[in-house]
């Protein structure tokens, strides 16, 4: 296949262990690609990089939204897809993609597209539930989309129309139990911050309704069950998400303890 005029934009911290497999996924068409590489990383994943042909630039994290909208502004070619370390484009999608912007070279109709990604969780690829089809608006023309959203659930706000694809961006989610609790807490502690700073309150309502709410959504109303264990996991995790970023809202609305 011929280079495709495609900047994938790619931000990194130390993730040398699996940023390869979503190199391999695009280097071999992608007109070029960017990482923007945590300055403090050193585990070798700016030599993995290198060895696939990225472009590399070390800045200090600005945060997800921040971080990314610089990967962007480096891009050269006319259209940016933005991909995460552990994601990695299906053969299917690659496909896909070229004969969109073959249309598009043609005949432009989108500033975007959208694609479904399936999430392989604890040795499973999950085609129900909350989490697919996910579908993702990652591939954009250049000066038509910017990162904008609340660290660090970050969305791409497009000027235009969006197209939508079919094929799936594979994404290689959650190493293990205990890095899915330990990314829970932290992007509880995001969303307290978030809510502090906005002077948004929660109540006792959120606490009791929207855990459940999560749970019965996704398990049941979109068909989790039919994953088996791991999507009664993907359930209640969700649930557990969801409850605790909102009783640590509801933990910073405490007054201090007073001084004994």
């Amino acid at each position: 296949m011929n280079k495709l005029p495609i900047s994938v934009c790619i931000i990194s911290g130390a993730e040398a262990h699996r940023i390869g497999r979503a190199l391999e996924s695009v280097a071999g068409w992608a007109g070029e690609i960017i990482v923007v590489l945590n300055e403090e990383a050193r585990d070798g994943t700016e030599e993995i990089a290198l060895k696939h042909g990225a472009k590399v630039f070390r800045e200090p994290w600005k945060g997800h939204v921040a971080q990314k909208n610089s990967a962007a502004q480096k891009a050269g070619q006319d259209w940016l897809l933005g991909l995460d370390s552990d994601e990695a484009v299906s053969p299917g999608l690659r496909d896909e993609i070229a004969a969109a912007l073959a249309a598009e070279a043609k005949s432009p109709q989108h500033a975007a597209f959208s694609f479904p990604r399936m999430s392989h969780y604890l040795g499973k690829w999950i085609r129900h539930g909350d989490w697919y089809p996910d579908r993702c608006l990652r591939l954009w023309r250049k000066g038509q989309g910017e990162w904008g959203g609340v660290d660090p659930h970050d969305k791409l706000i497009v000027r235009g129309t969006v197209g939508r694809l079919h094929q799936d961006l594979f994404h290689y989610t959650m190493e293990s139990l205990n890095h899915q609790i330990t990314k829970t807490v932290k992007y509880a502690d995001d969303f307290a911050r978030h809510c502090a700073a906005q002077k948004q309150t929660v109540s006792f309502l959120d606490l009791l309704v929207r855990p459940v709410w999560r749970f019965w959504r996704g398990y049941l109303f979109r068909l989790g069950f039919l994953d088996g264990w791991q999507g009664f996991a993907i359930a209640w995790m969700t649930a557990f998400y969801t409850f605790l970023r909102y009783a640590r809202v509801r933990e910073a609305q405490l007054p201090q303890r007073p001084a004994p």
